[in-house]
């Protein structure tokens, strides 16, 4: 099956990298994708950073990936929300997230409420919550608030945990679950995988098909089930959440490869190639 691959979809908070820490193998990884002809798409649930900042980060690692190649929970959340309740004269929005996912919304036209504007009475048609490092009482409370009164909840991404230098650490789906306990509601919508918004714009932007595409990532219950549910190839890297043993358990998504890193990863697509 890899023979047939010409694009992937590539995670990249444990796959491409642990924190700041880049995979051992990185560049080679992506001097193999360049010399077998296989494109890609840089496709991540972290909505802390936008596609330019995650330019610069990846130009931290050496490497130049253009920005049309960077799909992030932050700008998909941002045109999702645009595109279902518009942004016309500076629609209200209530945000708990990071700084990527704040300027995903004001750049599309958004005005951001501040807790404070809350607790004085201001109200918005919609919560967003998505990762952040800062988020204060204040922050998860008023959010709580208006989800109460009746706001649409939506969430970046449902990843509960995410992999650092220093072991798994709380996520998008952690703070989200705060707002649901308080209020009894789950998000009404969740933008990133395993939904299947992102691996839409993915294949737009790649011109693929499920036939020529596979989704690449580190854990089974966003990656790997996002890749099912969209008919793709699923292939598991062990770099990062997941395991060794968890994707074998009952009930869990079942990718169709599962291999160590990205340099395993490139070391079978480079035989797959006949290369």
């Amino acid at each position: 099956m890899l023979k047939h691959i010409r694009n992937l979809i590539l995670d990249m908070d444990g796959v491409l990298w642990r924190g700041e820490t880049p995979m051992p193998g990185l560049s080679a990884f992506f001097e193999t994708l360049d010399k077998l002809g296989i494109n890609f798409v840089l496709a991540t649930n972290n909505a802390s950073k936008n596609a330019t900042q995650y330019v610069s980060k990846l130009n931290g690692f050496s490497l130049d990936i253009p920005e049309r190649q960077i799909l992030n929970s932050a700008d998909a959340t941002a045109d999702f929300l645009r595109d279902q309740f518009g942004s016309e004269n500076g629609q209200a929005i209530y945000a708990v997230g990071d700084e990527g996912l704040r300027q995903s919304l004001t750049n599309r036209g958004f005005t951001l409420l501040t807790p404070e504007a809350v607790y004085k009475g201001a109200t918005a048609p919609v919560v967003v919550v998505g990762f952040t490092r800062y988020a204060t009482y204040p922050d998860l409370a008023m959010a709580a608030l208006l989800v109460h009164k009746g706001a649409t909840f939506v969430g970046t991404n449902p990843d509960v945990a995410f992999p650092s230098e220093v072991g798994p650490l709380p996520g998008a789906g952690a703070l989200q679950a705060v707002i649901t306990a308080a209020t009894g509601r789950p998000p009404d919508y969740m933008v990133g995988k395993p939904g299947p918004i992102i691996f839409r714009e993915a294949l737009r932007r790649l011109n693929g098909t499920a036939e020529n595409t596979a989704m690449v990532g580190d854990r089974l219950e966003t990656d790997i089930l996002g890749a099912k549910n969209a008919g793709l190839p699923a292939i598991l890297l062990l770099s990062g959440i997941t395991q060794p043993g968890d994707w074998e358990q009952a009930g869990k998504p079942q990718p169709d490869f599962v291999f160590e890193d990205i340099t395993a990863l490139a070391r079978q697509l480079i035989i797959a190639s006949g290369q």
